[in-house]
């Protein structure tokens, strides 16, 4: 080490011996200093950050040019020429290709300077050229690995859409604001969607106008950030403006318009095809308005770089209907009715502390339609005849509030390095009101309208970080260690009693059945309790539980020569129901041609801590069985009757993560290419149903399913951003952009426990514990591939951009599954051949054009799905989600035609 020290000293000595000693001031155009601004000395990874007054020195070569970049403003590169002092004034612009706050915890990193692939997108950008309303909607045409659609007939999903990174689960990706962890849903997605059993982050729950942009790390970061981060880590970076008022009003409708020829096709009457039979009794060419009306207002505080930004933003989207049989009269996507507000503020005390704030609050009303009930008439006694002589459809809707806050403190310590100390608190709460329903066991006396209870999560999480550059050690070393505390709590809520209570016969709660007797209807059938579409949380599903972890890491990064850097991090996590992980990564990047071509890799182990939802979630429904009560359920991971089946304590996932690729930077035009590797053992999955009365009539229980460490998989695939921008005159840009991304995802094990006391074979056990139903949700979870290419011209005023995204084909398997489950390989076989519904590819063609009135005005005019492209649709009536086509690839609302006005003052 003394050895190594004294070349470090050494080589640092001969290096600045030869050089000049360059400081100076860096202010905006109103004179108005910038705080930690960039210095790095062209070619060389040399560099050094401004202190809060924007001052700062650094030592460079005799002929040395030096780059200022700073995120928000123009970059600007000077040469030295002899001069010892150097102010620089910043004008103020985009520069979303500069320095990165993920994926690297050094302050000089550009995300084509990293080691691991980050997609830096600008959000207001394309927001105002697409018209796209919701963060989900603009990463899944803007991040090549991002998936997510709106999803129809899936309860809770319906409202809060799952996401995947990478073709994994929505809760393995971690998501921050401005660095620092996000809380994630409450919602446990359990039926027919993607991410089945996860819990994952409400990305929608973040007001796209108050974003300024969003870094995407498409490599697995556990050993920098802890649980959760297993595909990647999207993190928010909030805006920062000072400049007054700014805004937008937008305006959207979908077409209803599907195409000639299905309900021929079919044989049979289908609901909303083309505004007939609508639910609303309504003829509508446009379904699904959607009225945005966004502010943010920024200010100076002080004269020293402080800032506070408010951002307000109010939606309103009504429900879509597309065609559905006679049992989905309702399928479509979910209304909203949303209220956000967001604020971002910094205060900079003194030269060297900072006080920093940032939070909100997000509140949704969301209204869904569930699967549609006969009518008593057509055999269907789940309706009360007086209520619904021709049955109805019920709607789950929802309050969902969503509040954050986080605080902290940045100091630059005199030994030079920088303490950030930092508390960060959210939750979630979702809470169901069903509507247009009934509680058929109390006939004519129901209501029509429950409060279904709910559940809510919250977490808190307090951080220390340490960080310093040391810029003469080699060709500069960052060093960053802290720790972190987070303390977790999940529960559920009943609703009331007539939401989830099964009644007698004289109207009362049956609480005994062996002297009581179920109320029946006209034929004597028992009439089943609840309210239909979504029965209500008990007092028997009630849970309030608690947990706490902490984290330690050490996060690094030399730069050997100006050209071959090197970076490690190990992080040990500790949590108080499951135990302890410990994590590293590697990660190097080699420049070549003038540092035009550079070669990365990674390697890294990594986790995700089961969450409180997957081992506490439960629901139970009542049925009367030979007089007795008997529950079907999905049994919470400690209760009794998931121990009766030998399912163990839920445990973390483990992956390992390996990436290589390269990037090229040149004359305007930019490449990442990078594959990835990323096995993920011991997976938590939600079972299929068991009803195996050998363990099951004991236990007083008719069905269950569970939450299992059950499958192992490897996903393979490869990412592609391609960039040229170029300058065609005086006021006229074009530019290029092509992402893509191929994927496969492959289940290597199913970890089939052994059933002790089962009457159930080794097949029926498997076929039971994993079907392939469930297995094709999981490896749908992304498209096998998807690119985009975005073209954008301007000239003068005007601009037009363009998007066509192609979208690969996609394999269900449909509701059969679940109405005759095979028992033996060779039945599974048979029924795969009958029941797999294939989604054939698709392009996807958006269109928008600007005109800039005024330097505070702008209109734009356009159409996502220009072409009205839907899935490829299935006849059978077997799709599981109850429409023709389920919600894949594009989803299944068709085109959207829209306008913004955009303002500032």
């Amino acid at each position: 080490m003394k050895q190594l020290s004294f070349f470090l000293l050494l080589f640092s000595t001969v290096q600045f011996a030869i050089g000049q000693t360059v400081t100076g001031n860096i202010s905006d155009s109103q004179g108005l200093p910038i705080p930690s601004v960039n210095i790095i000395e062209k070619g060389t990874t040399n560099g050094v950050v401004a202190d809060f007054d924007g001052n700062y020195t650094i030592t460079v070569s005799e002929n040395a040019t030096l780059i200022f970049s700073y995120v928000g403003y123009n970059t600007r590169e000077i040469e030295v020429n002899g001069q010892s002092n150097l102010n620089v004034i910043l004008l103020e612009g985009v520069g979303l290709d500069e320095i990165v706050l993920v994926g690297s915890r050094n302050p000089n990193r550009t995300s084509l300077d990293t080691s691991v692939p980050v997609d830096i997108l600008d959000v207001a950008e394309i927001a105002s050229n697409t018209g796209k309303v919701e963060v989900n909607e603009i990463l899944q045409y803007a991040a090549p690995s991002f998936n997510a659609s709106k999803q129809s007939g899936s309860d809770g999903a319906d409202h809060v859409v799952p996401a995947s990174l990478r073709g994994l689960g929505p809760d393995q990706t971690l998501v921050l604001i401005n660095g620092k962890r996000r809380h994630q849903s409450s919602l446990v997605n359990i039926f027919g969607t993607r991410g089945r059993g996860n819990s994952g982050t409400d990305l929608n729950a973040i007001p796209a106008s108050a974003i300024k942009r969003i870094e995407v790390l498409r490599d697995g970061a556990s050993a920098q950030y802890g649980s959760d981060a297993i595909a990647g880590v999207i993190n928010i970076v909030l805006k920062d403006d000072t400049e007054g008022f700014s805004g937008g009003v937008t305006y959207g409708a979908y077409s209803t318009a599907i195409g000639d020829g299905w309900e021929e096709e079919t044989g049979e009457t289908l609901y909303n095809v083309e505004g007939k039979n609508r639910l609303d009794g309504k003829n509508k060419n446009y379904d699904g308005e959607t009225i945005k009306l966004d502010l943010n207002y920024g200010v100076d505080i002080g004269n020293n770089g402080g800032y506070i930004n408010f951002t307000t933003e109010l939606l309103s989207k009504d429900n879509t209907l597309r065609p559905g049989f006679s049992w989905r009269k309702g399928y479509g996507s979910a209304g909203v009715e949303g209220f956000n507000f967001m604020v971002n503020t910094a205060i900079p005390i003194g030269n060297k502390t900072e006080v920093y704030a940032f939070g909100g609050r997000n509140f949704r009303d969301t209204d869904a339609y569930a699967f549609s009930r006969d009518s008593f008439e057509d055999g269907d006694n789940r309706s009360v005849p007086s209520l619904y002589p021709d049955g109805f459809t019920p709607r789950i809707t929802s309050n969902i509030t969503d509040v954050s806050v986080s605080a902290g403190v940045k100091h630059e310590m005199s030994n030079g390095w920088t303490l950030d100390f930092n508390n960060t608190y959210g939750k979630n709460d979702f809470h169901y009101y069903i509507k247009d329903s009934n509680n058929a066991s109390m006939k004519d006396a129901s209501p029509v309208d429950f409060d279904a209870g709910g559940h809510y999560l919250s977490q808190n999480t307090t951080g220390v970080n340490f960080n310093k550059y040391f810029e003469e050690a080699a060709s500069g070393l960052s060093i960053a260690f802290g720790l972190e505390y987070r303390t977790e709590n999940f529960g559920i809520f009943a609703g009331e009693i007539e939401s989830y209570a099964l009644y007698d016969e004289n109207g009362v709660v049956l609480t005994n059945p062996s002297t009581q007797n179920v109320a029946t209807d006209s034929n004597g059938d028992a009439l089943p309790g609840g309210s239909q579409g979504f029965p209500g949380y008990s007092p028997d599903n009630e849970v309030d539980r608690s947990r706490t972890n902490y984290g330690i890491y050490i996060d690094s990064e030399i730069n050997i020569t100006d050209d071959f850097l090197v970076g490690g991090a190990l992080r040990f996590e500790n949590y108080s129901d499951f135990g302890s992980s410990f994590n590293f990564k590697l990660a190097s990047r080699y420049k070549l041609l003038d540092d035009a071509l550079a070669f990365r890799g990674s390697i890294s182990t990594g986790f995700r801590a089961p969450s409180l939802a997957q081992i506490y979630y439960n629901l139970i429904f009542t049925n009367i069985v030979a007089g007795e009560s008997i529950p079907s359920l999905l049994s919470a991971n400690n209760s009794t009757v998931t121990k009766a089946f030998g399912i163990e304590d839920l445990k973390e996932e483990n992956a390992f993560n390996a990436s290589l690729g390269f990037t090229f930077n040149k004359n305007g035009f930019t490449a990442t290419i990078d594959g990835y590797l990323i096995n993920v053992d011991d997976r938590i999955i939600l079972t299929d149903n068991f009803t195996d009365q050998a363990i099951l009539g004991p236990l007083n229980v008719d069905a269950a399913q569970f939450f299992a460490n059950g499958v192992d998989t490897q996903t393979t695939g490869l990412d592609i951003v391609l960039t040229y921008k170029m300058s065609l005159g005086a006021a006229s840009n074009l530019s290029f952009g092509l992402i893509g991304n191929l994927n496969n995802l492959e289940i290597k094990n199913i970890n089939t426990p052994e059933f002790e006391g089962s009457s159930m074979t080794d097949e029926e056990a498997q076929l039971t514990f994993f079907s392939p139903f469930s297995q094709a949700y999981l490896e749908a979870a992304a498209p096998d591939y998807k690119f985009g290419l975005n073209i954008g011209y301007s000239i003068s005023k005007f601009n037009i951009h363009t998007s066509l995204t192609q979208f690969s084909e996609v394999q269900l398997q449909d509701f059969q599954w679940v109405d005759s489950p095979p028992t033996t390989f060779a039945e599974a076989d048979a029924l795969k051949a009958v029941a797999t519904d294939t989604y054939e590819h698709r392009l996807v063609v958006d269109l928008s054009l600007g005109y800039k009135f005024t330097e505070n005005l702008n209109l734009t005019v356009g159409a996502n799905n220009l072409f009205n492209t839907y899935p490829s649709p299935q006849f059978d009536g077997w799709s599981d989600q109850g429409g023709l086509a389920d919600s894949v690839q594009m989803g299944s609302d068709g085109r959207y035609i829209f306008t913004r006005l955009g303002f500032g003052f």
